[in-house]
């Protein structure tokens, strides 16, 4: 999630403005296009039909300096690009451009603030995030996709009842595919499996096929069948995700997953590293890594992990330098750290993390694997309570739990964790 910051577009573009910066300086005001598609994503009419937008949006945002409708057509273009393609360090900084611009001289437009809010998110500044999303609540309390930006930032904060507060508001006001898809999380990771596949078909029959937001949750329920142990629908979901949005990357890694559950590990590590090039997204590379690892390949582990690192520390620090960045990768980090052996490096990610957001189940539980790596079981318990406080059946997080208590001695709850499991 995450990539380079090309300083060379405006250039490219030949359209460079100067402005002030904090010192009074002038310096070049970075002007920002779309990024070429990969693949058959770049041959796709809706790839053309989002050439077209901001095409048209651009010509007007440049021309017309007091165009607001333009800059919000660009913020909502960028946000979405990051999506499709991954490359969020890239968009992220491109939308929030334009929001700025917007909410300069309309400090309560409404899609301003859900752009805004958005981007915050996407950047893990989670906080930040859920106060602007309140602020626009303000302004339009019957809108219901705040309530998903609220469901949001709440679930990453670790306010669960809020968050499923909101998501009961929001699915009242508009039940579709957006809502669904919350729900269906919500009751994941409260251990109710059957009732998030429910509500997670629900949000696939409500998108159209194809789309980028139909296919994720398709994914998604492929993950769900998983858990259920039902890994023929989960193939079928996948296959059916690749038939309907070629090559989509999150598609080939369900069926990575589904290899590497059988131990066709050569075959797993194909559909990463077809995953890889479709979509920007570190998740593929570090599941790569156990399975070179599992496969005796630990060489071949080893060099991802440090290039993974390389490219993260790379990116942090180009966040700490550009005010408008500032993605925040502690957790990420933390667990590379891990694979890594680096079990300092580890820990101190993992607890800037918790000082962030201490009530977040996947925090916890990252902070009870570090101390476990540690050999330090009992710190790890707390914690991993802590992780556990939902009634989550995440397979990983059982298993996890498993390890932990049979380390404290607790046999007991260690042999119920792995019947769960």
């Amino acid at each position: 999630m995450t990539i380079v910051l090309p300083v060379l577009f405006a250039l490219a573009a030949g359209f460079v403005v100067l402005k002030y910066n904090k010192e009074g300086k002038t310096m070049p005001a970075t002007v920002y296009l779309l990024q070429d598609r990969k693949g058959m994503a770049a041959q796709t009419g809706e790839w053309k039909e989002v050439q077209a937008r901001f095409e048209k949006a651009i010509t007007i945002a440049r021309t017309n300096e007091e165009d607001i409708k333009s800059r919000l057509e660009l913020a909502a273009l960028f946000i979405q690009e990051a999506r499709v393609t991954g490359n969020h360090m890239y968009y992220d900084v491109a939308a929030m451009k334009y929001v700025n611009e917007v909410l300069a001289k309309e400090p309560a437009n409404f899609e301003g603030l859900i752009y805004q809010a958005l981007i915050y998110l996407s950047q893990h500044h989670f906080a930040e995030g859920l106060a602007i999303a309140e602020k626009a609540r303000v302004t339009n309390p019957d809108n219901a996709f705040i309530y998903g930006i609220l469901t949001d930032a709440n679930v990453e904060l670790g306010n669960y009842k809020k968050a499923i507060a909101e998501a009961d508001k929001m699915v009242s006001i508009r039940p579709d595919i957006r809502s669904y898809s919350r729900i269906s999380y919500l009751r994941e990771i409260h251990g109710d499996i059957p009732g998030a596949i429910e509500a997670m078909e629900l949000a696939v029959d409500a998108g159209a096929p194809g789309d980028e937001s139909t296919e994720w949750c398709r994914v998604q329920l492929g993950r769900l069948f998983e858990y259920e142990g039902d890994l023929q629908k989960a193939e079928e979901c996948y296959n059916n995700s690749i038939q309907n949005r070629k090559q989509y990357g999150y598609a080939f890694a369900g069926l990575g997953r589904l290899a590497a559950n059988k131990k066709e590990y050569d075959k797993a590590i194909g559909y990463y590293m077809q995953a890889d090039t479709l979509v920007k997204d570190y998740v593929f590379r570090e599941e790569m890594v156990d399975l070179y690892e599992e496969s005796g390949h630990a060489d071949k582990a080893k060099a991802i992990v440090q290039s993974l690192l390389d490219e993260m520390n790379k990116e942090t620090k180009a966040s700490t330098a550009d005010e408008n960045l500032g993605h925040y990768a502690d957790r990420e980090l933390a667990l590379l750290y891990v694979k890594a052996g680096d079990l300092d490096k580890a820990l101190e990610h993992a607890l800037l993390e918790y000082k962030r957001r201490p009530k977040n189940i996947d925090v916890n539980e990252t902070i009870a694997w570090v101390y476990y790596k540690r050999r330090e079981g009992e710190k790890a318990v707390k914690y991993l309570e802590e992780a556990l406080k939902t009634g989550s059946k995440n397979p990983n997080l059982l298993h996890k739990a498993e390890l932990i208590y049979a380390m404290v001695g607790n046999n007991e709850k260690a042999k119920g964790y792995a019947k769960k499991g």
